[in-house]
């Protein structure tokens, strides 16, 4: 369990500061107070990563040089400091030359409004969710997606140039490649895991028979070296790799349909199938539950399914929540009930 949290110079904090209890932490208050900042915050933690913005740049406070956060995870001090010019890990107070043992303390599962972008969004948000659970139970996957990540930056630099020379531009195929078929065998696999977790999930939700479907779109034929040789021309006249994992999709099908003609209800109950399937594939892979992060996802459900969607959760589990009220919450489910008001985190339960 993530046992406390320490945020300086993060988002709309100077300094804050906070302990959680085992079981079910509700932070409620007023929109724009920084409940969201909170749970952004034990993500990067925990995860290096935020699940509102792509560079973290954006998540340091106006006017300071980086933030810094500190806290700790089953008895282990993580800290991490970041700024435009350098970033910095310590595990128990030791700094991190890579992220890669830092990264295997803590494993996540993040809820918020904006994951109706899985259904309603590019094929990127998508690609997005896929890799958030990879490299949570893959070793090597970020590793590969940094790789592929790379390769292809360097390959579209090269496209883009006012000569471009298909020779240099080829010598990056083969690192594409190296990368790109772990990234595509890892996805392949990953969607066939969460196929019957999403399934049951959305049957459980809706409380109805509603069949939720989840297919791997490739980003390329079968052969992704042959793939790249035969989009040469085309690369060449959009001045970018129009083939490779990077391209790759999810189709969500519920009852037979794609879920772009399920109703707001529907795709709700999906995007929430989606994230406990996650859960549960994160669970099975690494022997715990993880952490779930709830960030004010109750305003769009009635108050028979708020709590219905908490009682799913697992109970073993530890889980971070933030709500605008707590007056819909069934008495004593909460283990740790705290107000966020005017830069303050105070304790009511």
């Amino acid at each position: 369990m993530l046992t406390d949290i320490k945020l300086r110079h993060f988002r709309c904090f100077d300094v804050l500061e906070t302990g959680f209890a085992p079981g079910t932490n509700v932070v409620f208050g007023p929109n724009a107070q920084g409940k969201t900042s909170l749970l952004e915050a034990a993500c990067v933690l925990l995860r290096l990563q935020s699940p509102r913005v792509t560079t973290l740049a954006r998540a340091i406070q106006h006017g300071k040089r980086g933030f810094v956060l500190d806290g700790h995870f089953d008895r282990q001090h993580l800290q991490f400091y970041f700024s435009r010019e350098r970033k910095k890990l310590a595990l128990d107070s030791v700094e991190q030359k890579t992220a890669a043992e830092y990264l295997q303390v803590a494993r996540l599962v993040y809820f918020s409004n904006q994951d109706m972008e899985i259904l309603r969004g590019p094929a990127e948000k998508r690609r997005k969710f896929l890799d958030f659970v990879a490299v949570q139970i893959d070793p090597i996957y970020r590793r590969h997606l940094r790789a592929y990540e790379k390769a292809l930056r360097s390959r579209n630099l090269l496209l883009k140039a006012p000569s471009q020379k298909w020779r240099e531009i080829s010598a990056f195929n083969q690192p594409l490649v190296d990368a790109g078929n772990h990234l595509a065998e890892a996805r392949g696999r990953i969607i066939a895991s969460l196929q019957e977790k999403a399934d049951e999930a959305q049957r459980n939700i809706s409380d109805s028979v509603e069949k939720l479907e989840m297919k791997y779109v490739r980003g390329y034929d079968h052969d992704f070296a042959a793939a790249l040789e035969a989009s040469r021309s085309e690369d060449l006249r959009l001045r970018q790799t129009c083939a490779g994992p990077h391209r790759d999709d999810v189709a969500l099908i519920l009852n037979g349909e794609s879920t772009s003609f399920a109703s707001e209800g529907q795709q709700r109950s999906v995007v929430l199938a989606l994230r406990l399937a996650q859960a549960g594939l994160i669970e099975a892979s690494s022997g715990a539950a993880p952490l779930f992060l709830l960030d004010d996802i109750f305003g769009e459900l009635d108050v028979k399914r708020r709590n219905a969607l908490l009682h799913r959760l697992p109970a073993h589990a530890q889980k971070l929540i933030t709500t605008t009220h707590i007056d819909w919450m069934e008495t004593g489910y909460a283990q740790q009930i705290m107000q966020l008001s005017n830069g303050r985190l105070d304790q009511l339960q």
